[in-house]
Order: C-alpha cells, then structure tokens, then sequence
C-alpha cells in the first residue's frame, strides 16, 4: 500500500496538508505494508525538511503511489491517470466552475473519494475542518469588531502560529459590554465556542439575553428551533425542523435587535428559512453592526453576506439601506468577514486534526477490505464512470 501526499497546486496555495510529519510516523509503525511518500513542495506548513526529520521520504515524483491524499483540488494538468484520489473536489453540489475537473476525473480513469463525503453508517462525517473554521471565525470577528470601532487591533490569524496564540491574543483586548451571538452547535459553532470560553467570556440564557443589560460582555450559543418556529405554532423537535423546513419562519430578529457581534456556525439546509433577509437589515430595531459568516453562503440566510472575502482583504461593509458594499468603517455599514477558507489561517491545528481523524477513520479501510464501507460511501468514481451513489452528477457531468 503506497501512499502520496500531494503538493497543493491551487491557487492562492493552500498550506495544510492531510497527514503530517508525525502522523505519517504514527501510520507507518502501526501499518508494516505501508509505505508514504510526500511530494515536495515550499508551500506547506510542514517544510519537507520536518518530514524528513520524522524519516519520511520526500521525492519530487509520486507517480509510483496508489493512492495519492490532497487537501483541495488538483488542476486539470496535474491529474494522474488511474490513480486512486482524495480531497475536496466541490463538486457534490454541482458547483459549475469544477465541471471540467470531474469529467477530466471520469476521462482519466481516476478513483475519486472526496473528502466531504467520507461518512459513518449515518451520513456524519468523519473527517473535516469545520473545528478550525469556527476557531478562526470567531477569532476574526473580534478582530473586525476592533478595526470596525478603533477600539483595538489583533494581528492576523494566519501571523500566529496556533489556537492557543490566537487565545492568547483575544485574552488582551478590552471589549465593551456588547452582546454577542453565536450560531449553530455542530463542529463549526463548537470551534467558535472555544474561543468565546478561551476568553473567559459569560455565557447567558436566551432570555438573559434577550431581556437584561449587562456591565461585561456576554454570549449566547442557538440553534436552529431557537430562532426559527413553525408557521402553525406547533413545538416539534429538530428532526422536524430538518424534515420540513418549509414549514418553519424565521424569529432571528428578536436577537438581531439586541446582538452586536454575530458569529454565524450554523448549518443551511435548502428550504429552510432565511435567518434575516435584505429587508429586516432594513429595520432601525437591527442592532448587529459585525457579522463574522463562517457558513458564508452568498445571497442567501445572512443577507450581509453578498460575497466572500479572501484572508488577504477580509473584511467589507454592508449598506442595509442600499444594499451595496461600503467601506467597513461606514457609520451606517454592518461589517462582514466573510473568508471562506478560515481553515487555511490556522494550517499547523488544523492539519494535525484533520490527520488524526482520517487516520482513525480511513486508513484502516484499506487494511480490513473496507469493513464499515467508509471507502464504499465516499467513492465518487471508478472505471471511468460515476458510482450509484453519485448517479445524481451524470446531468451535471453531460453538461445539462
């Protein structure tokens, strides 16, 4: 079993990679019929000399590997035919602009597994780095919150070297007593959640804060049946929210008027009601002045968000009034980071992460014949065609 880790080839170049230095050590005492390889590359966080370290081979050629790991996707070019591929295609959704890339996978006869569709029994995934996107979410939006206000500036995330740096850097800033909300309670608003505990900031009650003022700055951490409720009045659990998302409204506003920071970890599912819309940011009660949207889903649940931004300008400002973007800084604009690749800022935690759950999870697939059909699940593609599972793509894939 040879496997190679590939160098990222996308541009702006990504810099985790899916095992380092000690994870292929860890792999390599553990497996003796396994061997890895790492492509050399100057763009990772890991250099190939701190492979080397670990007695890890680096060669400038892993043609010879089976199966070849990836974080994001691999230019057309770079694809080597029959090869056995893992990494974030985005391609599950149909997304248009990575059409070429899976038909060059099906002409090329290349096994594809993606990694947001490595799944357990019941479809939760197993690997992800929805973790360090809420770590680094969170951590920026207090940054633009300082920047949007003049009130303090914290160095860039990607400047820092891990969690508890970007930790270290929140427990030094002064904040007024604003009110802070958070989103979702999966891997993403959890990670954020980190960093709000990091701060020794108080948690309240949804109706602590909704209702009292407070003299230090609190947060509150909902999910999706606390600021949605059905059109009819019923109370049902999540799993009908999840079923019937159509049958539900939106009640974020209740904490629109009284949020002044907005760290958005939540999942959107299709149907589901927008959490606020152009129109409600519109309304002089809309207190939120900084949204941090990790979700980042444009034109879509947080009105704000009418683009992403990058790690390198990540922050604009959002007219209500107009609906156009405006210089953060505007009296009347809600600042809005919206960098959808946060994950890339945190490259050291979030590298080793992600590698300790595909080892657990996804190497010893290929050394019990794939017993709990991880690999069966997550095949995207093989003998040039799109497995059943993935019959879904063929009218994106032909074009129509």
């Amino acid at each position: 079993m040879k496997i190679g880790i590939i160098k990222e080839r996308k541009n702006p170049p990504d810099r985790r990679v899916v095992l380092s230095p000690k994870e292929c050590k860890r792999l390599l005492k553990k497996y003796e019929n396994l061997s890895i390889k790492v492509e050399s590359s100057d763009n990772r966080f890991f250099t190939n000399e701190d492979y080397k370290i670990e007695g890890i081979e680096v060669v400038d050629n892993v043609s010879d590997c089976d199966v070849l790991l990836g974080v994001k996707e691999v230019p057309i070019e770079y694809l080597i035919p029959n090869k056995k591929y893992f990494f974030f295609s985005h391609t599950i959704k149909k997304q248009p602009y990575n059409r070429k890339l899976l038909q060059a996978i099906l002409a090329k006869n290349i096994e594809l597994y993606d990694h947001e569709v490595i799944v357990n029994e019941k479809g939760q995934r197993l690997v992800a780095f929805g973790r360090y996107a809420g770590i680094v979410g969170a951590y920026n939006g207090f940054r633009t919150y300082g920047l949007k206000f003049n009130l303090f500036k914290l160095p860039k995330a990607e400047e820092l070297h891990d969690q508890l740096m970007l930790i270290h850097e929140l427990q030094k800033i002064k904040l007024p007593a604003i009110k802070v909300l958070l989103t979702g309670k999966g891997r993403v608003g959890n990670g954020a959640k980190e960093m709000l505990k990091g701060m020794v900031m108080k948690k309240v009650t949804i109706n602590e804060f909704l209702t009292k003022t407070f003299e230090e700055p609190v947060y509150v951490q909902i999910d999706v049946l606390d600021y949605n409720s059905r059109k009819d009045g019923q109370l049902k659990d999540q799993n009908d929210f999840f079923i019937n998302p159509t049958e539900y409204k939106s009640n974020f506003l209740r904490f629109a008027k009284v949020a002044d920071l907005f760290i958005a970890g939540h999942f959107y599912g299709d149907g589901a009601p927008y959490l606020f819309t152009r129109d409600d940011a519109k309304s002089k009660e809309f207190h939120i002045k900084v949204v941090a949207d990790i979700s980042c889903d444009i034109d879509g649940p947080v009105a704000s968000t009418i683009r992403s931004s990058t790690i390198a300008d990540p922050i604009y400002g959002y007219n209500p009034l107009t609906e156009q973007e405006v210089d953060f800084k505007d009296k009347n604009a809600i600042a809005v980071m919206a960098v959808d690749n946060l994950p890339c800022e945190l490259p050291k935690d979030a590298s080793e992460g992600f590698g300790e759950s595909f080892s657990k999870n996804v190497i010893p697939a290929f050394f019990n014949n794939d017993e709990n059909g991880v690999l069966l699940r997550a095949r995207m593609t093989q003998n040039g065609k799109l497995t059943e599972r993935f019959s879904y793509l063929q009218n994106y894939v032909d074009g129509k």
